[in-house]
């Protein structure tokens, strides 16, 4: 949520800014909720001030032995009680009105954010090794996965539904290497906390790192039928983030840094006809999500570092990979400013997303009221998080990027130990 002062004090900057997302701020619609709101809320506590005015009259005259008197008073009093009741009920409806507002609004983007509407118009910021080059016919991840019995779409469909998978064999150690990996590289040279945290979560958790209520994100959740309000995660970033809820961080507890390997669960009901092949765009997959808590002033930095740990895995894999700032219509709404990675995955013939590592600012902290304090200073932490990085995205990469004619697949060095020392996954 963005700050109500900010945009009472500033209105036409909060207007210009979203305007670069492509959405309109509608300022008198904030205005008369504002107002509402504040007047509400005044007329609620002037009742309680008459109220409290009375008792201490009514106290008065009963120490004045005017009884008479007082219980005529006390009878009068007794009406303030349901009309605070009624001040009260408005005041509540009056602040529900003004939060469904201020929690449809997407964050403010950072000034550096390039103008644009699609991923057309992102911002290549460098670009990391060279793409293999092969004296053969490429296959992607399928044709390799199928070739090696590891990878069964089939299986997955019968099981669930289509955009399920199974992997067996070598492909299943290599996801499980990949997810291992990964969490060890983040927890023992980056310093995160490794977390195992729930999978199903309520509608507040999600509100407060912005899942909810906006524009149509419940569509892509998948829920229970029941009336126990929990939907599966779309990402490990929901239930790390809130562990920052309701929390009063000192200076030396921060940065808080934590990570875990988690699966996540999508419909992707908004990419229909998108990425139907393979295992790109699944309704179940894993990553390893990792999570800043930071002082405000030091959210840029964080933001970087994060980049740095993301990189570092993909460096690790020894994968040819760029980096891009998202344009400003782009940028997801919880976010200030993203950074994606691209992993070149050979069977595309085309860079594409393994990680996004985002500063949201004080947006999910304002929601789920995570301060900062330190000495007179009170302010709300900024929260950032990072695919450290897609285990399924990156097996994708593993395995496109090492095959060999024969059929074979070169491993990085850093997989190697959880084959046993191999350094390929044989040919058929």
């Amino acid at each position: 949520m963005i700050s109500p002062a900010l945009l009472r004090d500033e209105p036409d900057l909060v207007k210009a800014n979203l305007a670069r997302r492509g959405r309109e701020l509608d300022l008198e619609r904030f205005a008369a909720l504002d107002a509402a709101l504040r007047t509400a809320r005044q007329e609620e506590e002037a009742l309680r001030q008459e109220r409290n005015a009375a008792s201490a009259a009514i106290g008065e005259l009963f120490k004045a032995g005017k009884k008479e008197e007082a219980e005529e008073r006390k009878a009068a009093a007794a009406k303030l009680g349901d009309a605070i009741s009624a001040a009260r009920t408005k005041a509540e409806e009056a602040a529900k009105d003004f939060e469904g507002f201020m929690l449809a609004l997407p964050n403010l983007l950072h000034a550096s954010v390039p103008e644009g509407r699609s991923e057309e118009d992102n911002r290549l910021v460098r670009t990391e090794g060279e793409p293999p080059s092969f004296s053969f016919e490429v296959r992607d991840h399928v044709a390799l996965g199928e070739l090696h019995g590891m990878l069964d779409f089939a299986a997955g469909a019968a099981i669930a539904r289509t955009r399920f998978a199974v992997l067996r064999g070598a492909g299943a150690r290599l996801h499980r290497a990949l997810g291992q990996l990964m969490l060890e590289k983040h927890v023992a040279e980056h310093g995160y906390e490794e977390h195992w945290l729930p999978y199903l979560v309520n509608a507040e958790a999600l509100t407060n790192t912005g899942q909810l209520p906006k524009f149509g994100d419940e569509e892509e959740m998948f829920f229970s039928t029941r009336s126990d309000d929990l939907h599966l995660i779309p990402t490990a970033e929901v239930s790390l983030a809130n562990l920052a809820a309701g929390r009063s961080f000192t200076a030396s507890e921060l940065p808080l840094r934590v990570a875990a390997h988690s699966p996540c669960f999508r419909r992707e009901a908004g990419s229909y006809g998108q990425d139907t092949r393979g295992m790109l765009r699944q309704h179940q997959f894993d990553k390893v999500e990792l999570v800043q808590v930071a002082a405000p002033e030091a959210s840029e930095e964080a933001q970087l570092e994060l980049l740095e740990h993301a990189e570092a895995v993909m460096k690790t894999l020894e994968l040819p990979y760029r980096v891009v700032e998202l344009c400003a219509g782009d940028t997801g709404a919880a976010a200030s400013r993203t950074y994606d990675i691209e992993v070149w995955l050979p069977g595309q013939d085309r860079y594409r997303e393994i990680s996004s590592v985002s500063n949201d600012t004080d947006y999910q902290a304002r929601r789920m009221k995570a301060r900062y304090k330190d000495g007179g200073k009170d302010a709300y932490v900024h929260i950032l998080n990072g695919s450290g990085v897609a285990v399924g995205r990156a097996w994708i990469a593993v395995i496109e990027n090492g095959q060999r004619e024969d059929g074979s697949i070169a491993l990085p060095a850093a997989l190697r130990p959880y084959f046993g020392g191999a350094e390929a996954i044989s040919a058929p």
